[in-house]
């Protein structure tokens, strides 16, 4: 006969979506939706064509200038970057200061590589983590 493991009561609460997530499970799961839906915000791909140009003579046909190094990067090599970063989303008075700044116009934006892309998120966590500690 096979012993059956006994149901060990979870650590945190689950009180969102008939009881199956936490509070920090659900807050994900709307930060992911609005995200997944701002891929297809028009200011993005407005950003994108100013920082476009024609290449010839190799396999990609076009290149996209950083806005941080000056570079030239083919397109799987950029990403669209937030001048003013998201922020946080953990409560509902946190959502309309974070759908703001998400779907901002395309002065709010920026084309930049992954390594400057990389640096400046890094950047950005460290000025967070600072800020909880003082």
């Amino acid at each position: 006969m096979v012993k059956k493991k006994a149901v060990r009561k979870p650590r945190v609460p689950r009180t969102r979506g008939n009881n199956t997530m936490t509070e920090a499970g659900f807050w994900s799961f709307i930060r992911s939706g609005l995200r997944s839906k701002s891929q297809r915000w028009p200011p993005k791909y407005a950003v994108k064509k100013e920082a476009k140009r024609t290449v010839t003579g190799k396999r990609h046909r076009y290149e996209y200038q950083c806005n941080v190094c000056k570079g030239w990067f083919k397109d799987k090599e950029v990403e669209v970057n937030h001048i003013v970063p998201c922020g946080t989303l953990k409560s509902f008075d946190d959502l309309p200061q974070f759908v703001e700044r998400l779907f901002c116009e395309k002065e709010g934006l920026e084309v930049i590589c992954k390594g400057c892309h990389k640096k400046e998120t890094a950047k950005q966590k460290e000025e967070r983590k600072n800020e909880k500690i003082n």
